[in-house]
This record gives C-alpha cells, sequence and structure tokens, in this order.
C-alpha cells in the first residue's frame, strides 16, 4: 500500500534514517518504511549512500542524501542537520583485504554516524545495527584460512565471540559505547544468514549474482552448472530475505519487548541447492543444469574474460548498462558454495519468536520474487 502523493501526512510519528540505503537491506527499507501500514508510521524516511541516486531507487518516497560516512566532516556536515531523526537503521559495510582493516574502517563509519546524531537528534530513541552469520563463523579471511574453529549449528544469540577479529564485534562494541551517551536510546542488533534480495550494488548479493551467471550460460547455450562442491549442494540451508529482515527491524524499532537485545534473523524453512537450482534454470529457460562431481571451478574462474560477453547480453536485450565487475562478485558466492567452514549453518529463532516476531518467508518463493525484479529493472534478462 504505497502512499499517494495526496496522502502525504502533515505530521509523522517516527523519523528514520537509513545509513546504506542503496544496499540489499537498504532498499528493502526504503520501500518498506513509508508504506502506511507500516508499524510505528507514519514514517519520514532519510536514506544515506556513498554514492549518488541509482535509477533503480528513484521511486522510493525517501529522502536521498549522498554522503560518504567514513569520513568524519562529511557526516558531520550533511547528518548533523537531521535533527528530527527518530531512528536509525545501519545497514552499510564496506570490504577491505584484511579483517584488522575492515573492523578499522567499519567501526569508524558506524561511530561517525552515531556521534553525529546523538549530539544533534534530540527525539533518537532507538538504533538498529545489521550485522550477520559471521558473527558465528569468522570473517570471510578466517573462513576461508581453515585457522578458526567456529561454533557447531544452530547458532544462538547467547554463543561466546570467536577469538579471532570481526569487524561485527567492534561495531557492537561501539553502539553499547554511544548508546551510554543518551538516556533512554535504546537498541536493537540484527543478524540475518545469506540474504535474498535486491541491491545492483550490494558486494554480498548471491541472487544478482547467480542470475548473471545463468544470463550468460542462456547466451551461451552452456548448461547451468553447480559452482560448488557435493557438500554444499546437498546439505540443509537457510537464507534470510532482504523484505523479511526490514520487517524484522522495524519491529525492533517499535516493540517494546524488542529492546537492547541481539537477534537472528532468517526465513524459517530450509532448503537444499540441488532443489533450488531447478528453480533458477527454469527462470532462465536453461534446460541442462546440476552439480559435475569431481569438478569444482568456482565462479570467478568460470567468469573469466567474460566481460564483452556480458557486454553483448546488455547491448542485446536492452539492459541497464552495466560492467560485469559491478553485477557479479564471483568472489563472494564461490565461498559461499564451495568454502563454508561446516554443513548447515543454521541460525535458531527461538529468540525472536519468543520474543514476539513470528514473520517468515517460503525461500524458493523469495528466490524467484528477488529474480524477476532484477528482470524488472533490466539488470538481467
Amino acid at each position: 500500500k504505497k502512499l499517494e502523493e495526496d496522502e502525504t501526512p502533515k505530521s509523522f510519528q517516527s523519523v528514520a534514517l537509513v545509513v546504506g540505503v542503496t544496499g540489499i537491506v537498504g532498499n528493502s527499507l526504503a520501500e518498506i518504511l513509508p508504506l502506511s501500514d507500516t508499524p510505528g508510521g507514519p514514517w519520514k524516511v532519510y536514506g544515506v549512500a556513498r554514492r549518488p541516486r541509482p535509477h533503480w531507487h528513484a521511486e522510493h518516497r525517501i529522502e536521498y542524501i549522498q554522503c560518504d560516512v567514513s569520513d568524519p566532516k562529511d557526516t558531520e556536515s550533511k547528518l548533523s542537520q537531521l535533527t528530527d531523526v527518530t531512528h536509525i537503521f545501519y545497514v552499510s559495510w564496506v570490504n577491505r583485504t584484511t579483517e584488522t582493516d575492515n573492523c578499522e574502517i567499519n567501526g569508524s563509519m558506524l561511530r561517525n554516524v552515531l556521534h553525529t546524531l546523538i549530539l544533534n537528534a534530540p527525539n533518537l530513541r532507538h538504533i538498529c545495527l545489521q550485522t550477520g552469520a559471521k558473527h558465528y563463523v569468522g570473517s570471510f579471511e578466517y573462513i576461508t584460512s581453515g585457522k578458526i574453529e567456529p561454533h557447531d549449528p544452530p547458532f544462538t544469540e547467547d554463543l561466546p565471540r570467536l577469538n579471532t577479529p570481526n569487524f561485527y564485534y567492534v561495531q557492537e562494541d561501539i553502539l553499547l559505547q554511544e548508546i551510554e551517551k543518551k538516556q533512554g536510546l535504546t537498541w536493537s542488533v540484527h543478524r540475518p544468514n545469506t540474504i535474498f534480495g535486491f541491491s545492483p550494488y550490494s558486494l554480498m548479493n548471491i541472487v544478482g549474482t547467480l542470475c548473471v551467471y545463468a544470463a550468460i550460460c542462456k547466451y551461451e547455450g552452456k548448461p547451468l552448472l553447480f559452482p560448488g562442491n557435493k557438500v554444499t549442494w546437498e546439505c540443509y540451508l537457510e537464507v534470510s530475505d532482504a523484505d523479511l529482515i526490514a520487517e524484522h527491524q522495524i519491529w525492533a524499532a517499535v516493540d517494546p519487548y524488542a529492546k537492547n537485545e541481539a537477534f537472528n534473523v532468517n526465513n524459517g524453512d530450509i532448503f537444499k541447492w540441488k532443489h533450488l537450482w531447478k528453480v533458477l534454470a527454469e527462470q532462465f529457460g536453461i534446460e541442462k543444469y546440476g552439480l559435475e562431481e569431481g569438478k569444482n571451478v568456482g565462479l570467478k574462474e568460470m567468469m573469466k574474460g567474460k566481460e564483452s560477453v556480458w557486454e553483448k547480453i546488455v547491448n542485446e536485450k536492452g539492459l541497464q548498462k552495466t560492467r560485469l565487475e559491478e553485477v557479479g562478485f564471483w568472489w563472494f558466492v564461490d565461498i559461499l558454495l564451495s568454502m563454508m567452514p561446516m554443513e548447515s549453518p543454521i541460525l535458531c529463532m527461538n529468540k525472536s519468536k519468543e520474543h514476539g516476531f513470528l514473520g517468515f518467508r517460503n525461500s524458493k518463493s523469495s528466490l524467484i520474487t528477488w529474480i524477476d525484479k532484477m528482470k524488472a529493472f533490466k539488470i538481467v534478462p
């Protein structure tokens, strides 16, 4: 139920600042928060991102602010003016070569935002921080090194931290430090698993990357081979739908029983890639697909030199102008499908349910929904 222009409320119940608004969950928040039936509403929404506003984001009813929150001066200059903000949804991150560097840059970004808003927004009530399942299994650097002993799933929110650098831990510590500066300010931490959603700008967009891979396979008349190992092909997995994560964060932001807690968030069902891979193939009209045993070649290797192929697809199919490196995050999918340190990294949802959140998604339907959105915005054919 999108607000029509003539329905714009004269006064807002809540004012959101979404940091990372063009990311995979930021995009969902930008779509859901302005709806007329969103809890805590009517919402006024500010959205912050580093780059100019993209065309696929233009219809969301938000005030878009281009700001580099890693720059304290830019953050202070642009965000100190947002004196009416009541809720912060922090869903931004950047990737660096080492986890030590990740800790430094991502910690600084969060601190810059919180420092500015806590000083300048007198009605600030709640801060949502999104982290993720790497809280339990370790950073990408340590996952791929094999030097870490992750927790045994299912993962519950009260498990102790792993003894390795992790920027999620740094962010949580900064959040709790900054909260102390304003009486009555509450917080929540949200830990999704792998996210199904829509954002051509997201560094960790598995659906988008797999769509690009499938489009190239279709164009070249090749089978859609599973670019992972047999363990990942056959084990039970779960994902988190981006809209569901947005709903989870809004719930925690406005429900008094969800304050000052960390929560896992996932769809509430499980699947196997051996079943969902057929769905992906069908969506792109590919008849031959599956796992080729003994040939565990990752997407990073398979997609080498495919830049010109993607350029042809974009031009022939009338797609939005993108370069292959902008829409295909092969390294990320390779980690998920080949290098995870365990079978079935399952997040327990009991705590969210016990606190009153009963939302769920059908993961097969979720995959189809986001593939359709990639096609609708002409990112893939």
